[in-house]
Formats: structure tokens, sequence, C-alpha cells
């Protein structure tokens, strides 16, 4: 009995989180302010964020960055929507991209899964 409980419980983990393929940039376009993130989607523990990402024809903008008890801001860098994920250049490096799938997504949030399995919760700004 408890393995039946144990294989339901991570069948419906598995639906929560499965990816939607993003058709356009359109879809993520405006602010999103970054809530937490987590190392995965069955983590428990969260990291609060205070980024901003910006999302507008094309480029994609950081904000609000916090690192030694400071924040900073990053350049505009590309992104793109290719085969349903989101791609995102990486600084410098126009070539390398951060890439992300949709998870969920409504009118005030949106959940990304960075290539590694880390979780990105955002709310509308």
């Amino acid at each position: 009995m408890k393995k039946y409980w144990a294989v339901l419980l991570l069948a419906m983990a598995g639906q929560s989180y499965a990816d939607v393929p993003l058709q356009s940039g359109d879809e993520i376009q405006g602010s999103w302010k970054l809530e937490y993130t987590k190392k995965s989607a069955s983590a428990q523990d969260t990291l609060k964020r205070e980024d901003t990402w910006a999302f507008n024809a094309g480029k994609v903008t950081i904000t609000h960055i916090p690192r030694d008890g400071t924040y900073y801001d990053q350049a505009p860098v590309n992104y793109e929507v290719e085969n349903g994920k989101l791609k995102i250049s990486l600084l410098g490096r126009s070539d390398k991209f951060d890439v992300f799938s949709l998870v969920e997504k409504d009118d005030k949030t949106m959940t990304l899964k960075g290539k590694f399995g880390d979780i990105y919760h955002f709310n509308k700004k």
C-alpha cells in the first residue's frame, strides 16, 4: 500500500510541473518580478528573490539582482523562443544561452524551469 501511495505522489508531482511549449515571445512580454527559486519541482526550500525580468521586443533586462548586500542591473540581452523553449543569451556570450521551459503561466504568475531543473516563480508587475 505504501508503494502505491509513493507512485501516486510521484505521478501527481510530475503532472504539476509538466512543460508547456511557448508559442512566441509575446506570451512573456512585460515585467515579471522573480519571487523565489528552488532547486527542483519537489524541493521544499525556496530562495526568496527580488529580481525583475523585463521582456520587450526580443530583449530581456534583469534588474535589482542581489549581490554582496547590494544590488546591480544587468545590461539587456537577446532572448528568443525556439522549439517551445525560452533561450536567453548569456551576458557577453551571444552564442551561449540559458534555456528555460514554461511550466505554467496565467495573467498574474509564471513559472519557468531551468535546464538543470531549477524552478523560477514570477509575479507580473
